[in-house]
């Protein structure tokens, strides 16, 4: 489904040349819309589907041109935090246009107070022998002073012949520069190393751990602000929903909000409702919540006379929970606890993430509320009591599968990523074919198919020297998925599964949805046999993956050979042979074979 933005709407134009902006780009590829790539050098590598290549530095006059010149409805700025004569070109020509500018920000630890903190480079302090900077080659020229005050200094760039040459135009000598190919190590022995505050993404935490390593003293320059008309996100999920509040035309299908990020945002209105409640201060309309992933993003909430509440949001996903009101009831306590209220399911099997008689909490929603309650709260505040309800849960959850798999009362409080990406069955099974075509052009010879993020968090560690656009997601899709890795002809094929989809494969079923295909527990009792295992009984679970708490590690290696064993014999015919991996992978992240 390709929809050409530049005949039907306003167009992007994203500043990267970071990992910011490669997270952006993949971002953008999922619409299928066209847009523009801008990068000052032309040497980041990246594959575009959809987007459009510029390369070369833009002054203000060139930028509002091209902006003109091509519709451009929306700025997108992931460039380095420190290109602050880009980030000032962009507002101003962002101001002069009437256009809005989302700042693709990095993720920042919080400012160790052991670190020495500078505002510029002449803050340097001068009483270190040797210093190591690390600040890029464009610094060398506002370090020499420093030189010409008896300091030693060593400079680290890229192993780039263009950032050599730049370092001896700028009068830095050969046995003054060192590169970034040892892995993160330092070589150089120096009495301090001059960082920028480069955030998560561009390894800051390692290179102070490095750093402290060899005890040298740790002097930081401080990120530069950018123009406060700038709106910031600081991941994937919250480009993605700020790109559809400003220019709702780009993605066909808008994005929503899982019930365990709703549910987390209304606790943390909850809190902040308890904690004001002798203040005049006006409660926020929005909240920012902290995903599994580390990104925040804004969400909308409201407030009852006891507690606050967040409007579930499904985005363009078919789901029954659209639009319930998912409460938060906050109150201090003798120690932390989470519990379910009206509406919210309670477990009343075995094989979840809590024991019967829990409420349908999921574990990642849990450690969502938890630790975004923590940032709320002092260290000497008391423990708090949350309570989660939905007023309509009960009605709405007969609708669901959770009567059938044991969860009454209620909604479950679910969600692994905190986002939920809306996908009709034809635009899920055309994006599982737009990243394998990503995944064959970036030069991968293996591509890794799994259902979702948790399996392929576990398989990353077999591959982790892999590219980011080596792994793509199937959902249930596992039979076309692996005809398009046949079509695209990848020379090696690895799908991880966990066992719920699994023992649905080993049966024939391609296509593991629950519309289609269900648990055979007769069948998974012949694998058990087969196994050696005939004595295990299937005959009162409700989800697959209790297999696991009923057979000791030897059964679990004997039961996977079988179960991987059938698999291959539905899987293998799709892709060529011998170039076929599969790996069974159990809730703990362990990888079999």
């Amino acid at each position: 489904m390709q929809h050409d933005t530049e005949s039907c709407h306003a167009m992007i134009l994203l500043f990267g040349g970071t990992t910011e902006g490669r997270k952006a780009v993949e971002v953008l590829e999922e619409s299928g819309s066209t847009y523009y790539y801008s990068t000052k050098t032309g040497e980041q590598e990246l594959t575009l589907h959809h987007g459009r290549r510029l390369d070369g530095a833009m002054d203000a006059e060139a930028m509002a041109a091209f902006c003109r010149e091509h519709a451009i409805g929306l700025l997108v700025d992931a460039a380095h935090p420190f290109a602050s004569r880009l980030h000032q070109t962009v507002a101003h020509v962002a101001a002069r246009l009437g256009l809005p500018v989302i700042r693709f920000e990095r993720i920042y630890p919080e400012r160790d107070p052991s670190l020495t903190w500078i505002e510029d480079y002449d803050q340097v302090p001068r009483d270190i022998g040797s210093l190591l900077a690390t600040t890029g080659v464009q610094s060398i020229s506002r370090l020499k002073p420093l030189e010409a005050e008896g300091m030693k200094v060593y400079y680290r760039i890229l192993p780039r012949p263009s950032s050599v040459s730049l370092a001896h135009r700028q009068g830095a000598t050969d046995d003054q520069l060192c590169y970034y190919e040892d892995g993160g190590t330092i070589s150089v022995d120096a009495d301090a190393i001059l960082l920028k505050e480069s955030g998560l993404s561009g390894g800051f935490a390692e290179k102070v751990e490095a750093a402290r390593r060899r005890g040298m003293r740790i002097i930081v320059l401080k990120r530069p602000a950018t123009p406060a008309s700038f709106l910031p996100v600081n991941g994937p999920y919250g480009l993605r929903r700020m790109v559809e509040r400003l220019l709702p035309a780009f993605f066909p299908l808008k994005s929503g909000l899982t019930t365990g990020t709703c549910a987390t945002a209304a606790a943390i209105a909850a809190t902040l409702q308890l904690l004001k409640s002798h203040s005049s201060t006006a409660l926020p309309a929005e909240v920012a919540v902290t995903l599994p992933n580390g990104e925040t993003i804004s969400v909308p909430v409201g407030y009852g006379p006891d507690y606050a509440y967040c409007i579930k949001q499904a985005g363009d996903d078919p789901d029954v929970t659209d639009g319930l009101e998912i409460r938060a009831q906050v109150a201090v306590a003798p120690r932390f606890e989470i519990l379910g209220g009206q509406g919210v399911g309670r477990f009343t099997l075995p094989g979840f993430d809590y024991l019967p008689g829990e409420a349908a909490i999921n574990r990642v929603p849990r450690q969502m509320i938890l630790q975004n309650l923590q940032h709320l709260l002092p260290l000497s505040s008391p423990a708090l009591s949350v309570t989660i309800s939905v007023p309509d849960g009960e009605r709405v959850a007969s609708k669901t599968f959770n009567p059938r798999l044991g969860i009454e009362g209620g909604i479950s409080i679910i969600g692994v990523s905190g986002i939920v990406k809306p996908f009709s069955e034809e635009a899920f099974i055309e994006s599982i074919r737009k990243c394998m075509e990503v995944a064959k052009a970036s030069g991968s010879d293996r591509v890794v198919m799994n259902s979702g993020a948790k399996s392929e968090r576990f398989v990353r560690s077999r591959y982790p020297d892999l590219p980011q656009q080596a792994f793509v997601e199937y959902g249930n899709y596992i039979g076309q998925a692996l005809a398009m890795a046949h079509e695209l002809g990848f020379p090696n094929v690895t799908l991880g599964v966990m066992l719920g989809k699994a023992v649905k494969l080993a049966a024939g079923h391609l296509d593991t949805h629950s519309r289609r295909s269900t648990m055979d527990r007769a069948f998974i009792g012949q694998m058990l046999s087969e196994a050696g295992c005939p004595d295990v009984s299937v005959g009162t679970i409700t989800l697959a993956r209790e297999l696991w708490d009923l057979l000791s590690h030897g059964q679990k290696v004997d039961f996977a050979r079988v179960v991987v064993g059938h698999c291959l014999e539905h899987c293998q015919p799709l892709v060529e042979k011998e170039s076929l991996t599969i790996l069974l992978i159990d809730d703990e992240g362990n990888i079999y074979p």
